[in-house]
């Protein structure tokens, strides 16, 4: 018998148990359990810092099947503490890819099972909530993975994003340019970098407790507030920074963490979502010019939409056409925006990337 075809289970904190097949490390995992509804782009999603501390269901039923490369991440590694397949692929079929995703999850020690049903899973998370859960590929005792699985923290009020930031500044781009952007790195994708740095912006991004003296040293043009896991409200030392931020009355662009950063530094309230929103094919309609965008999300915390009514300093720029909920604000009279889903996404869509176009161009323009 081969590691694969070793037994797992998954237990829920509701009680609901799920029987498959170990893939990747054997061992046993826990963490707040979450779905993603996207069928391309499983390498970028697994190493996206916004993952950590997740337990993942893919709900695609092939995960794995053009493997693994270098290119095709977001960060240093994976983020992810497990991950949930129905059948994950150890045979790929790419030829430019430089493994299998068995291999991968083994090499980054990510516990993993198959053979388990995931659409009825994600239709019951639907139902129920996110909650805690955990995976086992070495304890079938029910009982056993019940006391582990309630020392697992809560996603609410737990503060993560310290632990995947940077622990050390670095510097993308000409360094000979004007443009001068500063990102304060809360779990930054690359992507994010990427795409201010093909817009001739030269980028230094700074690890998630840095002072803003030590940052304004860098004499950057532009403020940009990255994505990152965890509760937003648990991050006293980011809004505190974001307020300062604020002050200097320079451009600053927000993505997911950073869009729930902007609204907190504003004393505008977030909240725990039911589910949350993760996926490549959420629709997103812009309110100022009217149109809509497919997006890629990945967000368990949201605005609060009744704290912003009575916000009279900020208006509301994007919402989701699914569920209402916001998508992107600007505070009226500085020149600072956010949007709560991801315009850098690769492989896409790429519908919302014109939103760096237009930070950058008001970074230009404070020049």
């Amino acid at each position: 018998m081969n590691e694969k075809q070793k037994p797992a289970v998954l237990l829920l904190a509701d009680g609901t148990v799920c029987h498959g097949r170990a893939f990747g490390a054997i061992g046993t995992t826990s963490g707040e359990i979450c779905f993603n509804t996207g069928m391309t782009g499983y390498q970028e999603v697994f190493t996206d810092p916004s993952y950590f501390g997740q337990v993942l269901i893919m709900n695609t039923v092939h995960v794995g099947n053009y493997g693994v490369k270098d290119e095709d991440i977001e960060s240093d590694g994976v983020k992810i503490r497990g991950l949930i397949g129905r059948n994950l692929e150890d045979q790929y079929s790419r030829k430019l890819a430089q493994g299998s995703l068995q291999e991968y999850l083994k090499t980054s020690k990510i516990v993993s099972i198959e053979g388990v049903d995931t659409r009825a899973l994600v239709a019951h998370i639907r139902t129920k909530g996110a909650m805690n859960c955990i995976i086992s590929s070495e304890i079938n005792d029910l009982e056993e993975l019940k006391k582990l699985l309630a020392k697992t923290p809560d996603m609410n009020g737990l503060e993560l994003a310290s632990q995947v930031s940077t622990t050390q500044p670095y510097e993308r781009g000409n360094k000979d340019s004007a443009t001068r952007i500063a990102v304060m790195d809360y779990g930054v994708k690359q992507h994010i970098v990427d795409c201010m740095v093909e817009r001739g912006a030269f980028v230094k991004v700074f690890p998630a407790k840095t002072s803003l003296e030590e940052v304004k040293a860098f004499k950057p043009g532009g403020y940009f507030i990255s994505n990152g896991p965890g509760d937003p409200a648990a991050m006293p030392y980011a809004v505190e920074t974001l307020k300062k931020i604020l002050k200097e009355e320079k451009p600053v662009f927000g993505i997911c963490l950073g869009h729930q950063l902007l609204a907190l530094a504003n004393d505008i309230a977030t909240f725990k979502m039911h589910h949350g929103h993760r996926g490549l094919n959420h629709p997103v309609k812009n309110l100022v010019t009217g149109r809509c965008e497919i997006t890629t999300q990945n967000h368990g915390f949201g605005v609060d939409p009744e704290a912003v009514k009575k916000a009279d300093h900020i208006e509301v720029t994007h919402v989701n056409l699914n569920d209402h909920s916001i998508e992107g604000i600007k505070v009226k009279g500085k020149p600072a925006f956010s949007v709560q889903y991801h315009p850098e996404s690769t492989p896409g869509p790429h519908d919302s990337r014109y939103l760096f176009d237009e930070f950058i161009a008001m970074v230009n323009e404070g020049k």
